[in-house]
């Protein structure tokens, strides 16, 4: 597992550490830590692993910095976007999203044709 940001704490991540720590100190017992971070003793426990075998770095998201799963390619989302703005500037995104299925066969999905719209200036939402 990469770490990515590694020095990068949130408040909350900084208080997880110090009674983690105690934990590991004696100070706490772990059911005792897992009830002050609210979560279970079995994922305080779990935490405490991670802790001990990676040290505070280990705490990180380590999702934090990648690429999303469902990001589309940039090279979809400008050529769906040069199309509208080309030939379907005055369609609203439902209509659009079906001309662009349609004749070109690009096929995604209204919400995402939607947000792709709005962030573009092309559409303006009601509300």
């Amino acid at each position: 597992m990469a770490i990515h940001d590694a020095g990068m704490f949130t408040v909350k991540g900084i208080n997880r550490l110090k009674i983690l720590q105690d934990a590991i100190d004696r100070n706490l017992h772990p059911g005792q830590a897992a009830e002050m971070l609210g979560i279970t003793p079995r994922h305080c426990r779990r935490l405490l692993k991670r802790y001990r075998q990676l040290g505070p770095l280990g705490m990180n998201n380590h999702s934090r910095g990648r690429v999303g799963n469902r990001l589309l390619p940039t090279s979809l989302i400008d050529q769906a976007l040069c199309i509208i703005r080309e030939h379907y500037r005055d369609f609203g995104p439902t209509l659009a999203l079906e001309n662009l299925e349609e004749v070109h066969g690009l096929v995604l999905g209204k919400e995402t044709i939607r947000r792709l719209m709005i962030k573009a200036g092309i559409w303006i939402p009601r509300r």
